[in-house]
């Protein structure tokens, strides 16, 4: 306020009034930003673009290798807290989700590749999911990844159906239904034609 006492009467209401409204927005700005953080946004369906990653044996492998199973992309790095956070829950959500057909895709954006990421799930003791990595970002980049980590629903047809931002307990049993949910039933088998008997 002593900086201000030196300006004229209507100067000073001016910037007062400013900086109140100034004071006034930020909350609502930091609310607005904060929201779908941490919350499963359903926007889709979506066309996934096409991106590329590899599997254990460095076999270059993309969505479409995936064909009529849901899947759910993580993208993480075992420097990043919040993934490393949430990579037991991913764990236990593979093994809940694997009898319906639908595969975790943890996806990797570690330099340091398959040596570094093999001996994190060791550690961490990380046995369901796949050894998947994407060491120079392009999954994230095709997908318009703002951070990590970022988890992406992909449906049986290979369509995005929601991300969720952040960290997350994946293995709860309201993440497992909506999952399940979005990704669609697993495509039935053809009746048997009785008529023949």
């Amino acid at each position: 306020m002593a900086v201000l006492s030196g300006l004229s009467m209507p100067r000073r209401g001016l910037l007062l009034a400013a900086a109140g409204t100034l004071a006034a927005a930020l909350p609502r700005r930091k609310a607005r930003a904060a929201g779908p953080f941490g919350q499963l946004r359903e926007d889709g369906p979506r066309p996934l673009p096409e991106f590329s990653f590899t599997d254990a044996e460095e076999q270059e492998r993309r969505v479409a290798d995936f064909a009529g199973t849901g899947l759910l992309i993580n993208l993480w790095a075992t420097w990043c807290g919040p993934c490393v956070e949430e990579m037991p829950a991913l764990d236990r959500a593979q093994a809940a989700l694997l009898g319906d057909g639908i595969q975790v895709l943890a996806l990797s954006s570690d330099r340091g590749g398959r040596a570094v990421v093999e001996l994190f799930l060791k550690d961490k003791k990380i046995t369901r999911l796949g050894l998947w990595l994407d060491p120079r970002g392009a999954a994230g980049r095709a997908m318009g990844v703002r951070g990590l980590p970022t988890t992406v629903v992909v449906d049986r047809q290979g369509r995005e159906m929601a991300r969720l931002e952040g960290a997350a307990a994946w293995d709860t049993p309201q993440m497992l239904a909506a999952v399940r949910r979005l990704v669609g039933p697993p495509a039935r088998k053809p009746a048997e034609d009785l008529s023949r008997t």
